[in-house]
């Protein structure tokens, strides 16, 4: 009996040395013999589609199914545009099947790009042309801090009837939000730029009761409150406000607290101060009568 295994395991042995060789010398891996003919797709369709990837796939159809080159089609796949992954494999005798994963636009990315839900910065033709999207920016390095800060920002203004349609970080650390009105929120080189949204988010919605203008910037740049630029009068109505709780408490109105608050800062809050500027073209700060007011932090 042991005789007859090891006979059986000698002609296995054979044949795996044999069959490879007789195989070359006869041409059976030749790139001609075994052809693919069928190419077997999986994917969603929703941003590409089955011509792309026929396209994409054409040059390697025909080739023989031990020639096939899958790396070669992988490549040509992975170039369509919106494919974000691409799983490919062959099945006997002639089908090469792919399964595609397309991108899914979370963002606008800067100028020309577009932020996937996996955090991936990638590019497609006509992605300015998206409607709908958040835009943010920033280096590539600090997607994830900027999408983290654009979504707290998102559910701290839940209740004050505006909305974030952007967020921004410059290369210096210069922090912004954009409202879905165009306004602009400059926060700043701060390390924790949420910390000044939140003390805004609970003063603005009694600054904007019964203001019938619509707010152009608001500045959080400074150490004391903020500077609020108004769009019908863009010279006038511009003040800041100082995050003073107990001021807020005592006042028995929105436009109380206005206009006390207003007065705190300045007597006459519709001048403003031609000697403090804020940079690039920004709201006139007004400085507390009596002491030096810290200019905006860029």
């Amino acid at each position: 009996m042991n005789a007859v295994v090891r006979l059986i395991a000698w002609l296995l042995a054979l044949a795996v040395v044999t069959l490879p060789v007789v195989a070359v010398l006869n041409g059976w891996l030749a790139a001609g013999h075994w052809p693919i003919k069928r190419l077997l797709v999986t994917a969603e369709y929703q941003r590409v589609n089955a011509e792309q990837l026929r396209a994409a796939v054409q040059p390697q159809i025909g080739q023989g199914y031990f020639a096939l080159d899958l790396a070669r089609v992988r490549e040509a796949v992975q170039a369509v545009p919106w494919v974000e992954r691409v799983e490919v494999r062959k099945r006997w005798p002639d089908v090469l099947e792919l399964v595609v994963v397309e991108h899914r636009a979370y963002a606008h990315w800067g100028q020309d790009r577009l932020l996937s839900f996996q955090g991936e910065v990638f590019q497609v033709p006509g992605a300015q042309e998206l409607q709908g999207l958040p835009r943010l920016s920033g280096p590539n390095g600090r997607v994830r801090e900027v999408i983290e800060f654009y979504e707290s920002a998102q559910r701290a203004f839940a209740n004050t009837g505006l909305s974030i349609s952007g967020a921004r970080v410059t290369s210096r650390g210069s922090w912004a939000l954009e409202l879905s009105t165009g306004a602009q929120v400059m926060v700043g080189r701060v390390d924790a730029p949420m910390a000044k949204v939140q003390k805004l988010v609970t003063v603005l919605p009694k600054i904007l009761t019964g203001e019938a203008r619509s707010v152009r910037r608001i500045d959080l740049r400074y150490s004391n409150g903020f500077a609020v630029e108004w769009v019908e009068k863009p010279g006038l109505g511009i003040g800041d406000w100082g995050f003073d709780e107990g001021a807020i408490a005592s006042c028995n109105s929105p436009e109380t607290h206005r206009q006390n608050a207003m007065h705190r800062i300045n007597p006459n809050p519709l001048l403003t101060n031609p000697g403090a500027q804020a940079p690039n073209g920004g709201p006139s700060p007004i400085p507390n009568p009596g002491s030096t007011h810290p200019g905006p932090h860029t």
